[in-house]
């Protein structure tokens, strides 16, 4: 399989960048697209890069922010027919918290009643092609993660702490073992992978790409977080967009050559 880096904070050359995350995965014959960044950028690199969104098979939103779920019409644009799955619940109630601010974060409002035609809601757990399957979260109190980076969601008029039930990842079964794409790794990505272990009873992860959401993290935290992905047993790790790049060093000093920057335009052969 092979995956396309559309849109990431971080590029080269003259592809664009943004505070976004976008993947083109090509796996069996099966073209896929993970998340659509923040805006039409991912589709103009697309064009660059030579991907044709058209030939989209299936579209997956990993979670109801605005920085993987804002390109959805332009996607939308392109492809006439591709159907784009969304994990069940998901609702236009994200924000951010800054001081005593609630600042909206999610998909750009509207969108969930417009394209209702081209959304499909997964349950908890769903294989959308043969070997390509959604998974959701089962690790109990995540709402202390969406305190912890002060994201919240809001239900009958009230702020709460964000306990992620709007996101999912993409997990693909390779002869190596398991390809899990996470994108933003709300939940944590050490969680994230030993919830794919237990779906997955006797197979192991052999790569993890996504964002770890360690940007606002301290050094300790990040180390102890790299730690625990090594006791997964993970293989390769492929991480960019919210990692944050101070955070990126130090899982680098820590595991090496395992842990590679995720950039737009990038190419990863699994």
């Amino acid at each position: 399989m092979k995956a396309t880096v559309l849109i990431d904070n971080l590029t080269r050359g003259t592809l664009a960048a943004e505070w976004g995350l976008s993947i083109y995965i090509e796996y069996n014959g099966h073209k896929i697209l993970l998340d659509t960044g923040a805006s039409e950028r991912f589709a103009r690199n697309a064009a660059v890069l030579g991907v044709d969104l058209g030939a989209v098979e299936c579209g997956v939103l990993s979670h109801a922010h605005y920085d993987h779920a804002n390109g959805l019409a332009a996607f939308f644009a392109h492809n006439a027919s591709a159907p784009v799955y969304l994990r069940e619940g998901t609702e236009e109630n994200c924000y951010g918290k800054r001081w005593i601010f609630h600042k909206y974060i999610g998909i750009q409002r509207g969108y969930l009643k417009k394209y209702a035609d081209r959304f499909i809601y997964a349950e908890s757990r769903r294989e959308i092609l043969p070997g390509v399957t959604l998974l959701t979260h089962s690790t109990e109190g995540l709402e202390k993660y969406g305190a912890k980076n002060y994201l919240y969601i809001r239900q009958n008029g009230r702020f709460r702490p964000d306990a992620f039930a709007h996101e999912q990842s993409l997990i693909f079964d390779t002869e190596k073992g398991l390809a899990v794409f996470s994108s933003c790794s709300h939940a944590g990505a050490d969680n994230i992978l030993q919830e794919a272990l237990d779906a997955f009873p006797g197979k192991r992860v052999y790569a993890l790409v996504g964002g770890f959401h360690l940007y606002h993290t301290s050094p300790e935290d990040v180390r102890a977080f790299a730690h625990r992905l090594r006791s997964t047993g993970v293989e390769k790790i492929y991480t960019g967009h919210c990692t944050g790049e101070a955070a990126f060093r130090i899982l680098r000093e820590e595991l090496g050559e395992q842990a590679v920057q995720l950039r737009t335009g990038m190419e990863i052969v699994l």
